[in-house]
């Protein structure tokens, strides 16, 4: 059987593609094991991850055929949340690069990702009440964060699908480039993340992934330990010696 994900590897990033053309990316469980995988090595290794899907679409959704036969206990263990939740906390950034359909469980691994860059042919929603589930892994909690409560409750309570227009306008997706050029465009995100210092890149995506209560004290600790580094110094100081040339 073809791989469900496929890696490229790079010293400062990983590009995952979501490959199961046959059922448009549907995730199943081979597809979320692979993603368990995954995260290890990014756990363990830091890098940036860039998440697109093949053949023009990102995820067209969970894997219905494996939904329909789950029941109670196994939505209990949270099969798609809690490998959506290791995403969302990756030490470093991760990009969602979404064409075409991310839908349900598609749409609830982009919203898991820190910056979501999509084409005018993305369509994103969540239909799952249609289906006669709820989207319960992620969207009712992210998406609020995302696109406030107003527009989460009709997108979830209606099962709208946005287009590509309105999600960069509610503020779901950042930018549109063309299909051809996006994964280009996620790169390029990639790159700009990389010429920074990936020790304040990991500390910033830490104080943007605390809780309210948490700030300031918690920028104000991070703040300490990148004060006292070597990096901070060279950094700066090559700031000040070109700025006086």
């Amino acid at each position: 059987m073809p791989e469900p994900l496929q890696l490229q590897r790079r010293a400062d990033r990983v590009i995952a593609t979501l490959s199961r053309p046959e059922v448009r990316n549907a995730i199943d469980q081979d597809m979320i094991d692979r993603l368990h995988e995954l995260c290890g090595e990014l756990e363990r290794e830091p890098r940036t991850l860039i998440l697109i899907g093949s053949d023009g679409v990102f995820a067209s959704g969970a894997d219905i055929a494996q939904l329909r036969e789950r029941r109670a206990a196994d939505a209990r263990k949270g099969i798609n949340t809690r490998a959506f939740q290791r995403i969302r906390h990756l030490p470093m950034p991760v990009i969602a690069a979404i064409d075409g359909y991310a839908l349900g469980g598609g749409a609830e691994l982009a919203y898991a990702a820190d910056i979501r860059i999509g084409t005018p042919r993305l369509r994103i929603g969540n239909p799952e009440t249609g289906l006669g589930i709820i989207a319960a892994a992620g969207a009712t909690w992210r998406l609020p964060q995302l696109v406030g409560e107003a527009r989460a409750a009709e997108m979830l309570l209606t099962g709208r699908i946005l287009e590509a227009d309105t999600a960069v306008a509610w503020g779901l997706v950042s930018s549109l480039v063309e299909p051809d050029d996006l994964l280009a465009a996620a790169e390029a995100v990639a790159d700009r993340i990389a010429r920074n210092d990936p020790t304040a890149t990991r500390h910033t995506k830490t104080a943007l992934l605390a809780p309210p209560a948490a700030h300031p004290e918690v920028e104000l600790e991070l703040q300490a330990h990148l004060f006292e580094s070597p990096e901070k110094e060279r950094r700066m100081t090559a700031f000040l010696e070109r700025r006086a040339r």
